[in-house]
């Protein structure tokens, strides 16, 4: 998925497999902050193979006002996306879990404008 200019996306997973029918499948899992500050979680399947770059309606895994629900919700997603690959043979090991200590830093930019 090509990465929109005004995209208050602060923290991306992107993991490869394979679907049903043995072909490659890309899942993807961000947490943005929407206007309203409303902290959002995304997830698509092969986002590369779609039309236009602005998430689906049923993108959408969470949308909330606190942080720390966003971060949970995330990394359930992600936990979820991970056993389904291992089973079917993927090493995933390696993925890392979404974190407050990586999602602040680039919120203070972001809201500072540093």
């Amino acid at each position: 998925m090509r990465r929109r200019t005004s995209s208050g996306r602060f923290a991306e997973r992107e993991l490869s497999g394979v679907d049903d029918a043995g072909g490659e499948e890309r899942v993807v899992i961000w947490i943005e902050r929407k206007p309203g500050a409303v902290w959002a979680v995304g997830r698509a399947v092969n986002p590369q193979h779609r039309s236009s770059d602005e998430p689906r309606a049923d993108d959408w895994v969470f949308e909330g006002y606190e942080l720390d629900d966003a971060l949970e919700h995330a990394n359930e997603a992600l936990e979820d996306d991970v056993s389904v690959l291992e089973r079917d043979g993927g090493d995933l090991h390696s993925v890392q879990p979404f974190t407050r200590k990586e999602v602040l830093p680039r919120l203070e930019r972001w809201f500072f404008g540093r």
